[in-house]
């Protein structure tokens, strides 16, 4: 009879047939008192959502004390109900000492400990709580899995408590205890909580051998274990190590060349690089494959938003909140629209919504925090970063706005330290080495400044990116090659500048500066009768003028060829002029003709930065960039 009843309802919950597993397991229990039978019972209530009653039929009966699995339900149902000091106080506040003693936590032994050793017969007993077959692991492998789960939900409790150094040392020691603990090692991945470097000697410190014993395969289970673990580390160290990884599980396994995991992992790889355009590709497949997948949707929204993809954003965003309006991610990519077409309000009240759905969204902060900076609240925008740092502490990105951020208040020191810290991390961000450039720039290392400006544009070239998006980091170059006398050199760069049809009077009045500085005052003039036609109160452009003219009228050759220009007469026509004549027909020349000249927009180029310029008063003339998002 009872042997029946068990099957019965096993059955029903493997088909989620909930009530039916309710009411046979209560009269299951009832028949037998039995332990087992009671967990099985608390394991249905779970499922079902009733997290108070399957705690309390837990507590009940005695069985928290007695068992691994029964201590880590009975948390777990407090966790979902957000009693995290209740939940706490049943797991512990620290990792057991024994079961970090020894680098493979299957050798353990519990001999000497008459009380752990009753807790794992008791495990042996309770054999089928883990899968409901009857070829479960042994008592202390059982026991061992749980402790594992348990060192996991410390960490998840600490992480709700914002105490993310002791949530990272929880998670770690989860791994150390049970290498097929995932959901710790994707939880230490995923929110980006060790360094680059920390997560690859990690994953060294692994114990993958202890998969030798349990396959029984010749150690290809373990290899291809820490192959797919692999992929799960950070893309800024070893992408050669990352991509060889892929290549192999490939080749063992040809059906994982589609799989979204391995798909996303290489979109990563990409969007570390800078290639935006082939994480997009890639982006696209997965969605393609699995449009319900979330967790690649930061990944894919930032994509678009770098592309400037508005019509896109649109349709996705409006999908997003239609279909899943319960996900924090579809009010992400909300923002990111109304972030991407300049509504920055609007962009504002939808990362604020994502990040109050879920606290710990990192990239909702990161685009809250745009928000601030696109309007220049600084104080606000560094408060939203540092957040966002907190919640990142593995990535560059929040230390690199930290920096700009700083670097437009002019805290240079301030900017130094956040940009070197973010370079430790990545080494490879065009972005960021433009804006150390600056900095070093303003410390007037000049020769370093244009290293980095250089090396930006290289890495700019290699990663396909668009060309406009960098004509502000060419414009630094060239001042850095004006303030150390390469005259010729600075030209060159503004030429490029201005080739990429970017219309700002800032770069002109500095053709015009370096051309009065070369000597070549009739230069000067057709550059700053540029600046004037784009701003025509810029009043950098008309005192430079005013000393061009006085330049070209002070040489005999100049002045036959400039006032036929000027004047649109013959030279045989043009008389002995004062210089007050010449400068008000120049006025006038310049002055826009109408209330077109007023219609006219700034450069529009916002694929990964938009950029202002300083003017020439502060003999920097450099540009620095303000992340939109």
């Amino acid at each position: 009879m009872e042997q029946f009843l068990r099957e019965w309802r096993q059955d029903a919950f493997n088909k989620h047939h909930y009530d039916t597993a309710i009411f046979f397991g209560d009269k299951l229990m009832a028949i037998t008192g039995d332990p087992r039978d009671a967990f099985w019972l608390a394991q249905v209530h779970f499922s079902t959502g009733h997290y108070s009653r399957a705690h309390s039929y837990l507590m009940q009966q005695g069985l928290v004390s007695k068992s691994s699995a029964c201590q880590y339900l009975a948390a777990l149902c407090l966790i979902k109900q957000s009693r995290y000091d209740d939940a706490m106080q049943i797991l512990g506040d620290h990792t057991p000492p024994h079961l970090l003693a020894s680098p493979s936590t299957s050798q353990i032994d519990y001999g000497k400990n008459t009380r752990r050793k009753a807790r794992v017969k008791i495990e042996s007993d309770f054999g089928s709580l883990g899968t409901g077959t009857e070829h479960d692991e042994d008592g202390e492998a059982t026991h061992i899995k749980f402790e594992a789960a348990m060192c996991y939900l410390r960490g998840t409790i600490y992480c709700k408590q914002n105490n993310f150094d002791r949530a990272k040392d929880c998670f770690k020691d989860a791994c150390r205890i049970d290498v097929k603990c995932f959901e710790a090692f994707d939880e230490l991945m995923t929110n980006n909580l060790l360094s680059p470097d920390e997560e690859w000697a990690f994953l060294e410190s692994l114990d993958f051998e202890s998969l030798d014993t349990a396959a029984n395969d010749g150690g290809k289970t373990a290899e291809m274990v820490k192959l797919l673990y692999t992929t799960r580390l950070s893309k800024y160290k070893h992408p050669d190590r990352f991509e060889g990884a892929v290549n192999a599980l490939i080749k063992k396994q040809p059906g994982l060349s589609e799989n979204p995991d391995i798909l996303q992992s290489q979109a990563e790889l990409a969007f570390t690089q800078c290639k935006f355009k082939s994480c997009h590709a890639q982006c696209e497949r997965i969605v393609a494959l699995d449009p319900h997948n979330f967790s690649i949707y930061p990944l894919y929204l930032a994509c678009l938003h770098e592309l400037n993809e508005r019509n896109k954003l649109f349709l996705v965003a409006h999908d997003m909140a239609d279909n899943h309006p319960d996900e924090p991610v579809s009010w992400l990519a909300v923002g990111v629209y109304y972030l991407t077409i300049g509504k920055i309000s609007e962009a504002r009240r939808f990362f604020s919504k994502a990040s109050l759905m879920d606290p710990h969204f990192g990239a909702a902060w990161i685009g809250f925090a745009h928000t601030f900076a696109a309007e220049g609240e600084h104080d606000q925008a560094i408060a939203a970063y540092s957040t966002a740092a907190r919640l990142f502490q593995g990535t560059h990105l929040p230390q690199l706005f930290l920096g700009m951020q700083h670097l437009q208040l002019q805290n240079t020191q301030l900017a130094d330290e956040y940009l070197h810290t973010a370079l430790g991390i990545c080494d490879s961000d065009p972005l960021l080495l433009n804006e150390l450039g600056v900095v070093l720039y303003n410390k007037e290392s000049l020769s370093q400044a244009i290293k980095m400006f250089k090396q930006a544009l290289e890495i700019a070239k290699e990663i396909d990116s668009d060309p406009k998006a960098w004509v502000a980091t060419r414009a630094n170059l060239g001042h850095a090659y004006r303030r150390i006398g390469e005259l010729d050199k600075a030209l060159q760069c503004f030429a490029e500048v201005t080739a990429a049809a970017v219309k700002d009077a800032n770069i002109y009045c500095a053709i015009g500066l370096i051309s009065l500085q070369a000597g070549r005052p009739w230069d000067a003039i057709l550059a700053l009768h540029e600046a004037l036609a784009i701003s025509p109160q810029d009043p950098i452009a008309q005192e430079l003028l005013e000393k061009a003219l006085k330049e070209s009228a002070g040489k005999s050759d100049s002045l036959g060829l400039f006032r036929p220009v000027i004047m649109g007469t013959d030279v045989s026509d043009i008389l002995i002029q004062s210089e007050d004549e010449i400068e008000r027909f120049v006025e006038n020349r310049t002055r826009p003709p109408g209330p077109k000249a007023k219609a006219r927009a700034p450069g529009s180029t916002r694929t990964r930065r938009s950029r202002r310029t300083l003017g020439i008063e502060d003999d920097s003339l450099m540009e620095v960039s303000e992340k939109e998002g």
